[in-house]
């Protein structure tokens, strides 16, 4: 005869009086609790007036945002219904059940709050010596931007769909003036006709706007230099004697294949190597602790599809209370002389490699090529001693740190937390949610460490 594990579902019972029962004491759930209560409440964005609805907990509202992050629930309304479904989430959110509106705004506002609790977090590991800032890698990847490619237009083109949409308004209002005459049309339909005409109108007009914008600053940023080449020209120090053709000003226009995307105007076109497509995206940048904790220590956002200015800018973004890196990892999409000679100056050791470091495999499936075609020989002197630092074992040796410790994060984030796209638009919200994303990893992997610690 069968037995079964009774599973009456009209079976009534009761929900224990306290829901950290259901919740297991080494669940991220607690540090995570425990993490929000640090921030000070002053970085929380409310409402002191003390008018309107009562307000939820924003330490409770910050410490749903990361327990839900780091679960791989990013939508506002997937987090919204986690409140109901998951008990742990229930527990966060203190049985409350926050509308995907407010979770939202909170997200959007709450910029100082999370950049605080990112700060508690690394200070915390401190304070456990799990970190202890020497070496660092850094990186970057795309990560899709809450946008279509498909709702990019390229400056030209604005310039004729805006005097195409003119001249279909004009004609829509003729048409619209005759209608009310002759009361023969439909009201309805030729006002929404014009309504839609003119959104998009206003949508061009705007990026056409920025486009504009862009190359006039971009025109005031190289105008120093064009004045210098200018005057070295013209008194002849090229060696041309006022011969040849002189440098050409800086274009104040924008160029006709310049683009701008509707939905979301900072973000760019990008593509992660040769071999992929373009995709509306964003630069996403770390710096990662590379000496055990992989920890990221600093997080930011980068409009610009190369990695080869952003090194200078990762180490600035670390938090001074953390302290300074002793040395610094990047990849050959960082080699940037100018960068490596601004760390060094400050003291901070720079291994970055300078050409492709990829070797052909033993099986390669690729056909072997006939001829070998010779290295070139590097021109820049920093360039020479770079490739001399890491020839020597030691270098070496320390350099190899890099991929295990930065991609993996890489890896985490995107394939077992889940985020490959961001939800919110603008440079400011968006910078705004990978702090939130590191945020969360950072809290899932301290957490795991004092775990790890406590066993051993």
């Amino acid at each position: 005869m069968h037995r079964f594990v009774a599973s009456d579902r009209t079976q009534p019972f009761l929900l224990p009086p306290d829901l950290k029962d259901w919740v297991p004491q080494d669940d991220l759930a607690h540090f995570v609790v425990a993490a929000a209560e640090r921030v000070d409440m002053a970085a929380f964005k409310v409402n002191g007036r003390g008018s309107g609805s009562e307000q939820y907990n924003p330490r409770m509202m910050l410490a749903l945002l990361i327990y839900c992050y780091a679960n791989g629930i990013f939508g506002s309304r997937r987090i919204e219904r986690a409140t109901y479904r998951d008990v742990a989430v229930r527990f966060v959110a203190a049985n409350t059940h926050p509308d995907h509106d407010t979770i939202c705004a909170f997200r959007r506002e709450n910029a100082a709050a999370i950049a605080e609790c990112f700060l508690k977090v690394l200070e915390l590991a401190r304070e456990l010596k799990l970190l202890k800032l020497g070496t660092i890698s850094v990186d970057g990847t795309k990560i899709d931007a809450n946008a279509n490619t498909h709702r990019s237009v390229r400056y030209d083109r604005a310039c004729e769909l805006r005097e195409q949409l003119r001249l279909e308004i004009a004609e829509l209002m003729q048409k619209a003036e005759q209608s009310d005459a002759s009361g023969a049309a439909d009201p309805q339909t030729l006002p929404a006709e014009i309504a839609r005409r003119e959104a998009l109108q206003a949508q061009l007009d705007a990026a056409c706007a920025r486009l504009e914008k862009e190359a006039k600053a971009r025109a005031e940023a190289e105008r120093a230099d064009y004045e210098r080449r200018k005057a070295v020209h013209e008194n002849g120090e090229d060696g041309r004697n006022g011969g040849g053709k002189p440098p050409s000003p800086p274009r104040e226009t924008p160029e006709p294949k310049a683009q701008s995307n509707l939905t979301d105007p900072d973000s760019r076109l990008m593509r992660k190597n040769k071999r992929s497509e373009y995709r509306q995206s964003y630069n996403a940048q770390v710096a990662v602790d590379a000496d055990g904790s992989q920890l990221v220590v600093s997080a930011r956002i980068s409009q610009c599809p190369a990695d080869a200015n952003e090194l200078v800018a990762n180490v600035d973004a670390i938090p001074p209370s953390i302290g300074t890196p002793s040395c610094a990892l990047a990849d050959t999409g960082f080699a940037n002389g100018a960068e490596v000679a601004t760390l060094e100056a400050r003291g901070t050791e720079v291994l970055v490699a300078t050409a492709g470091t990829a070797k052909r495999r033993p099986h390669d499936f690729r056909p072997t090529p006939t001829v070998e075609k010779p290295k070139p020989e590097p021109k820049a002197p920093w360039i020479k001693a770079m490739q001399a630092k890491l020839a020597e074992a030691g270098a070496r040796a320390r350099y190899k740190l890099r991929k295990q410790t930065v991609e993996p994060v890489f890896g985490i984030i995107k394939s077992v937390l889940g985020f490959r796209q961001f939800r919110l638009r603008g440079l400011s919200k968006v910078e705004t949610e990978w702090k939130l994303v590191t945020l969360a990893y950072n809290a899932k992997r301290l957490h795991a460490m004092m775990a790890a610690a406590k066993a051993a």
